[in-house]
């Protein structure tokens, strides 16, 4: 299986399956002296765990990290990171059913095209415990932006038809709702939803929008590697998500020249924009503004109503499907996509670094 390394600079591999002994990622390109604990990495993850509400599967894992290489003494060293998180709640029993057919809406048929022989046991890589290396892998990256005065803020946006109000948006319920919607009235309303999408045996998908304050104008390379490419193809490798938005996104598309062009001025001797339409990027290119995109995420795929479905003798069957699914990935996709965000970011800015002359005289002292 190809393709379980992202970035060049920045690189990290993701290993582990969902019901194996472990998942975690390997690090590759984080410079020395970086201030990192597990502590540190934990944080993040425990805001991915699954079973802390009633709206995530109640499987319960720890999901206690374990840092293997790549620090010592409490900075790391320049070395491959390595970190850990070991299973401890599998119960492989309640998928073994599905050995025999292929679940709508899940990689089970593709993964079958592709190889021939598939991990049926909640996914194996396709599961959303994949994730977990992303996650802490994103940690780090976070810590090496708050070293260069770089933010990033992720956050439920909407889930099903609820949408939150930005006249409402509250910072200090960021991560406090079960929805994971910074905005209390908004938050109630998803639940109700959610609710009675549980009673019907339904499940219900959402967005995630996520924010970056302080990147410098000039991140990202204007041809191939684009700064708006690179996130979309970093988010769009989350297994639920189905679209991505930068600025106003699709809403583009209907909107003229002059209602869509952000105009530049003069600000105490910097230029700015009286506008972000464009969403922080210009030309695959930061201009210095505040980032904005969204994750466009699809339901959970397994519900617990009737479906039809093939089984892998080419029979047409219907189906129950039995395991411990969340009713909405939304709220645990947040900490995702702010992890894949500070990925991306982190891998091009240190691509950007010899792209000056003078920025390597200035390094090396010259």
């Amino acid at each position: 299986m190809a393709g379980n390394t992202f970035g060049t600079y920045f690189r990290i591999t993701t290993w582990g399956e969902s019901h194996g002994k472990a998942l975690g990622v390997v690090i590759d390109g984080c410079p020395a002296g970086l201030s990192l604990c597990e502590a540190d990495i934990q944080a993040f993850l425990d805001r991915r765990k699954p079973g802390q509400t009633r709206y995530a599967t109640p499987r319960k894992e720890a999901d206690e990290v374990s840092i293997l290489s790549g620090v010592f003494e409490g900075r790391t060293t320049g070395t491959p990171i390595c970190l850990m998180v070991p299973n401890t709640s599998q119960r492989s029993g309640d998928y073994s059913e599905i050995a025999s057919y292929y679940r709508p809406g899940h990689a089970d048929y593709t993964f079958d095209a592709k190889y021939g022989f598939r991990d049926y046991r909640g996914g194996g890589r396709s599961s959303g415990r994949e994730t977990i290396g992303r996650v802490a892998a994103g940690a780090v990256a976070s810590l090496i932006l708050k070293e260069l005065g770089i933010s990033i803020c992720a956050y439920t946006k909407s889930i099903g038809p609820v949408s939150i109000s930005m006249d409402r948006f509250q910072p200090e319920l960021l991560g406090q709702t079960p929805t994971g919607m910074p905005d209390a009235e908004s938050s109630a309303q998803a639940e109700a939803y959610l609710e009675e999408c549980m009673q019907n045996h339904n499940s219900a998908g959402g967005v995630v929008e996520c924010v970056v304050d302080g990147v410098p104008a000039g991140i990202g390379e204007p041809v191939f590697d684009k700064l708006d490419a690179c996130l979309a193809k970093a988010i769009m490798s989350v297994g639920a998500v189905k679209a991505v938005e930068i600025g106003d996104g699709c809403s583009v598309s209907t909107a003229a020249g002059t209602e869509n062009n952000d105009a530049f001025y003069m600000e105490n001797g910097q230029i700015a924009k009286k506008t972000n339409h464009a969403g922080g990027i210009l030309g695959g290119i930061s201009d210095g503004s505040r980032i904005v995109l969204r994750a466009h995420i699809k339901p959970t795929p397994s519900v617990f109503s009737e479906r039809e479905t093939v089984n892998k003798n080419g029979e047409d069957i219907l189906i129950h499907i039995k395991g411990r699914h969340d009713p909405v990935i939304v709220p645990r996709a947040v900490v995702v996509v702010e992890s894949m965000t500070a990925l991306t970011l982190v891998d091009l800015i240190f691509a950007g670094m010899p792209s000056r002359m003078d920025g390597i005289k200035k390094f090396y002292g010259k």
